[in-house]
């Protein structure tokens, strides 16, 4: 991966006058190439990483394998791309193995994502299976470590 990408990746707010520097060139050149980049769907958008455990009324967040039948035009795109599009699923991938899609979804409550998989997502043509998995705490996001406001780096050592 190039090193911008990289740089980008790690901190999107970055300015470009500071990718510059860092990476020994001009700050035409840091625009220029973001924005080949974004042209070239090469970078698909911009996010904040959130501690949602942080959060008052934090949402409830699944993991879903689903087992699909394979069309036989388009294999598993058209039936991938039709589940990707409800609100409730934030991530999509097709996965080698026991299942064919994993994905990641959030509602309100737990029986709001209850209702997501038995209503719309079992009911749709194609699925054959689902296994859900509800997450309880996030250690790791995006490469991201999710830490309280209060814990440090380094572990109190007791004699």
């Amino acid at each position: 991966m190039d090193e911008l990408l990289k740089l980008l990746k790690n901190n999107a707010k970055e300015t470009p006058e500071n990718l510059a520097k860092l990476l020994g060139t001009t700050v035409e050149d840091v625009k220029a190439r973001t924005a080949e980049y974004e042209k070239a769907g090469i970078i698909q958008g911009y996010q904040a990483v959130i501690n949602e455990d942080n959060l008052d009324g934090a949402p409830v967040t699944a993991v879903i394998e689903v087992r699909l039948t394979a069309e036989r035009e388009g294999g598993f795109n058209r039936i991938a791309d039709r589940i990707s599009r409800f609100p409730e699923v934030r991530s999509a991938f097709l996965m080698s193995g026991g299942y064919d899609l994993l994905l990641f979804i959030s509602g309100k409550t737990l029986n709001e994502v209850a209702s997501f998989v038995s209503e719309k997502l079992a009911t749709l043509g194609g699925v054959v299976g689902t296994t859900t998995h509800f997450m309880l705490k996030a250690y790791k996001k995006n490469d991201v470590l999710m830490r309280g406001p209060d814990e440090n780096e380094r572990q109190k050592i007791s004699p």
